[in-house]
């Protein structure tokens, strides 16, 4: 069975951690985490380097990727065939390779510039790791064609749908990976064309949060009605990010807000993915309710929902 990644905070930084045994020498390994030619065979783009301390890095998406500039980096620490750091724009990646009598253990970090993006990059990794796997024996690896079920559990088992609540004001961040703002637009709005003082898009509202007209509209980032505001962005760096934020009624139960608007969410990213999820899913809004009334009772650590705190994303 695959190792999972994990995500752990270090001096204020999130850090993935992967670890694979490999039946290869270091040696070998090491060819296949240093040079171009092979990591063209398992890494997501395309590297240009010097093997030396120092040196700067580009990288190149392969053609159809969602981001054109894969940007640059430089070459940090080099030890053969030990250590193999890089920065990559934000982010600094780290090989770590320790002999065994049959081969070596991988280690392998990634101090990510964003929080938010750790699901989708600790999924994308377990695949090119896999390659790599595959591309050091000698055979051909093709990845599994279902990534919105593993993404979704890398997600929730880092905690990353979780919304806050400051005492006044519910607050969620989704990372939507580097679907086009446009697209989410769509998915919020239908095929309506909406207007200050129209009735909000019904997929924009849930069963639990009262309606009222919309007081702005400027497409395709901003929706907002009442108290409950949809906010998304898209940036060549970090990709698209949905944010939404409710103010409810002083008298309502900050739970249930919670509850509703996280499986909201849930059904807002299945649907970024081509996966529509219908009805309501009542079943899964009284289980969050459940979590965000007692959270000691499923997750620990955890804080009382007055106290509710998203580790902060770091540029």
């Amino acid at each position: 069975m695959t190792p999972r990644a994990t995500l752990e905070t270090l001096q204020g930084h999130p850090v993935l951690r992967f670890q694979r045994t490999l039946p290869h020498s270091p040696i070998k390994v090491w060819r296949a985490i240093t040079r171009p030619t092979e990591l063209a065979a398992w890494f997501p783009a395309t590297v240009q380097f010097d093997l030396t301390p120092g040196a700067r890095i580009h990288f190149t998406f392969p053609e159809g990727a969602p981001v054109d500039d894969g940007g640059t980096g430089e070459v940090l620490e080099v030890d053969p065939p030990k250590v193999f750091a890089f920065r990559w724009n934000s982010d600094v990646l780290r090989f770590e390779l320790v002999p065994t009598d049959d081969g070596c253990v991988l280690h392998f970090t990634q101090v990510l510039g964003d929080r938010l993006s750790a699901g989708r990059n600790a999924f994308g990794w377990d695949t090119c790791l896999a390659v790599l796997d595959a591309h050091l024996d000698g055979r051909t690896h093709t990845p599994s064609s279902e990534f919105l079920a593993p993404l979704e559990s890398y997600i929730r088992e880092f905690h990353l749908d979780e919304g806050t609540f400051d005492g006044t004001t519910a607050h969620f961040a989704r990372d939507l990976v580097w679907k086009p703002a446009t697209d989410i637009w769509t998915l919020l709005t239908g095929d309506t064309n909406p207007q200050v003082g129209d009735a909000p898009p019904p997929r924009a509202t849930n069963p639990h949060v009262p309606t009222t007209p919309l007081t702005e509209v400027t497409a395709p980032h901003v929706l907002a009605y009442g108290p409950v505001r949809w906010e998304i962005t898209q940036d060549p760096a970090l990709g698209t990010r949905v944010e939404l934020t409710h103010t409810p009624p002083a008298d309502a139960d900050p739970a249930l807000v919670l509850a509703a608007w996280h499986a909201h969410l849930e059904l807002l990213f299945a649907a970024a993915f081509g996966e529509i999820r219908c009805p309501w899913p009542q079943d899964r809004t009284d289980e969050l309710h459940q979590h965000y009334t007692h959270p000691l009772a499923s997750r620990t650590p955890r804080h009382p929902v007055s106290n509710l705190q998203t580790p902060p994303i770091r540029e």
